[in-house]
């Protein structure tokens, strides 16, 4: 065994620095969008949000996340496909929701911004630069802050 280490070829154990290369990183993500919608909820997600509930209401004084985790996992693993099929039923049916409300959120971005959301920014600016116009309009003269 001591020769075969001894035939390795002896490696360079000096750190390399991570600034030589290009970068394996993209430069930055886009932002997420806060309208998209949310994934949809597994089978198994479906199940613990039921478990979650019945789990607290049976060991008041547990306060670990862990603990109901991995108590809902080993159940769901016990149970048998008849016993999982109304939660994937479920999931499933938010999947059908989910779709829809994807393709109609990916159609409202093919389209663009709405006309109406730019109406409301463009009245809203000019809504500003009349106050500030009635502000002078009121006195008769401009407010100076030096006097």
């Amino acid at each position: 065994m001591g020769k075969a280490r001894a035939a390795a070829p002896k490696r360079d154990t000096k750190l390399k620095s991570k600034s030589t290369g290009a970068s394996k990183k993209p430069a930055k993500k886009a932002g997420k969008d806060p309208n998209k919608p949310k994934r949809p909820a597994s089978a198994f997600f479906v199940f613990m949000e039921e478990f979650r509930e019945k789990y607290k209401k049976d060991h008041p004084n547990n306060k670990s996340v862990a603990a109901v985790g991995k108590a809902g996992g080993e159940k769901w693993k016990s149970l048998s496909d008849a016993e999982k099929a109304p939660y994937q039923a479920k999931a499933d049916k938010r999947k059908v929701e989910y779709n829809k409300n994807i393709q109609a959120y990916n159609k409202q971005l093919a389209e663009g911004p709405n006309e109406a959301d730019e109406e409301e920014s463009d009245k809203s600016k000019s809504e500003v630069n009349d106050d500030d116009d009635e502000d002078e309009d009121e006195s008769g003269e401009e407010e100076d802050d030096d006097e």
